[in-house]
């Protein structure tokens, strides 16, 4: 029984390694589409199939963290912070497989770091990537599990942590319905620190080493001060109450600009859309106009808010990345975004943690667990669709004069804190422990 089903599982890596190599022209199409509104996607291309110019320093043993996008990249950002603590002097590799990730992890980036592309996820570029830069110890982030690479990990000896991990139901249907090709690269992990209880059983199911579970991260970001301040301070000066439609995604826009018309204008209150994408800015701005509404844009306030308030009766745009803490200062109350469509949700403890309690819709499986909190803990609420959050929202600004909200957020925020001082323990314990592929004198 065993052969046969290894026998499955190799034709099932054969195949996937086929479709992956025979994807790589759409892929650079793909890149080069993406370079026309983002540039950054245009830049080094040629990382992505394992071709490096970056030399790690010699006798330097590499950490791997990879964060594929934004919102890993964040979460790495507190994990890296807590690692430095207890591995003095430990030199990154960082890796991304978006703009947005690249961008933000380079302020990560310390004297001796290296930072790339993710390598494409066939067996070649793969076992190029780990050849070239001999990490001691790989950490991939949430839920970025690769066949191939953790093959060729496995392959190069290269233990491999799945931290801040999480498993929707949906993701392990997915999972299990491929579980020829999702068994073994689960399997192949060395060690899985899971979010939460769910998400451990959900990956165990698949076969994932889960040896501890450790909560959220993202509990232990601390909002940028400066932004805070900046958003209350601009909040302050404001009559109305300000609702915010926070990381929004394709579609959610429109589904709550018709809910808004069924409302007198003036709205009572003021309405600041944050889409999650950066290249949908513009798109949005043009939905909102097209509406018969005038756009007032994030970088026409001025850096420090000089232009600040906004001309009355505009809807207002964020149309900025890394300032998320002064919207959600500046914001009363968030309507979550990715969870009005079937997108599973963002993430909301970014905005309890700035005191801004907020309303969900009903697809938050990315976040269930938290999501449920929240709720429990009066930091957040339900719509069943845009139209009843909208009620919601109404509601909560005819009662909330005290920011009971805000304080019941932030409490939520501040009592989950802890994941990172306990991921770094646990990581740290498996590089001491780690067997380096480079030569013996490095591990002198």
């Amino acid at each position: 029984m065993s052969s046969r089903l290894s026998l499955i599982q190799g034709w099932a890596i054969a195949l996937y390694s086929a479709l992956v190599r025979a994807a790589e022209p759409l892929l650079r199409r793909k890149l080069a589409r993406r370079a026309r509104t983002e540039p950054a996607y245009g830049q080094a291309i040629e990382e992505r199939f394992g071709a490096y110019t970056q030399q790690p320093e010699p006798r330097s043993e590499l950490l791997w963290i990879h964060a594929v996008s934004l919102g890993e990249t964040r979460a790495a950002a507190i994990l890296i912070a807590a690692l430095r603590e207890q591995l003095p002097g430990v030199r990154l590799l960082l890796t991304h497989g978006t703009a947005t990730g690249r961008e933000q992890g380079q302020a990560l980036l310390r004297p001796g770091d290296v930072q790339v592309w993710q390598p494409w996820d066939t067996p070649a570029a793969t076992a190029r990537f780990l050849t070239h830069f001999r990490p001691r110890l790989g950490v991939l982030m949430e839920t970025e599990v690769w066949p191939n690479l953790l093959a060729q990990a496995q392959m190069h000896s290269v233990p491999v942590v799945l931290a801040n991990a999480r498993m929707s139901e949906t993701s392990l249907r997915r999972a299990l319905r491929l579980a020829a090709l999702a068994r073994p690269a689960y399997c192949a992990l060395s060690a899985v620190l899971a979010q939460t209880e769910d998400d451990a059983r959900r990956l165990r199911l698949l076969g994932a080493p889960v040896s501890a579970v450790l909560g959220n991260l993202k509990f232990d970001a601390t909002p940028d001060a400066r932004q805070c301040a900046m958003g209350q301070q601009a909040r302050a000066a404001l009559a109305r109450p300000v609702l915010m439609l926070a990381s929004s995604r394709e579609g959610e826009e429109a589904l709550l600009l018709r809910a808004l018309a069924g409302l007198p204008r003036p709205w009572p209150f003021e309405l600041l859309i944050v889409a999650r994408h950066p290249q949908r800015f513009s798109e949005v701005a043009e939905l909102i106009e097209s509406q018969g509404h005038a756009v007032s844009r994030r970088s026409q306030w001025g850096a420090d808010l000089s232009a600040w308030p906004p001309p009355a009766g505009s809807v207002w745009l964020g149309d900025s990345l890394g300032e998320m803490a002064l919207y959600y200062s500046l914001a009363d109350l968030a309507l979550l975004g990715g969870s009005f469509e079937r997108l599973g949700g963002q993430n909301l403890i970014e905005a309890a943690a700035c005191g801004c309690p907020v309303i969900m819709g009903s697809h938050t499986f990315n976040f269930s667990e938290a999501a449920e909190q929240a709720r429990q803990e009066q930091a957040a609420a339900r719509a069943e669709d845009m139209q009843q959050a909208l009620q919601l929202a109404l509601e909560h600004f005819a009662r909330d004069d005290q920011g009971a909200g805000s304080q019941a957020a932030r409490a939520f925020a501040q009592r989950h804190r802890g994941a990172a001082l306990a991921s770094a323990s646990a990581i740290s314990e498996i590089w001491h422990s780690a067997a380096s592929i480079a030569a013996p004198e490095l591990r002198a």
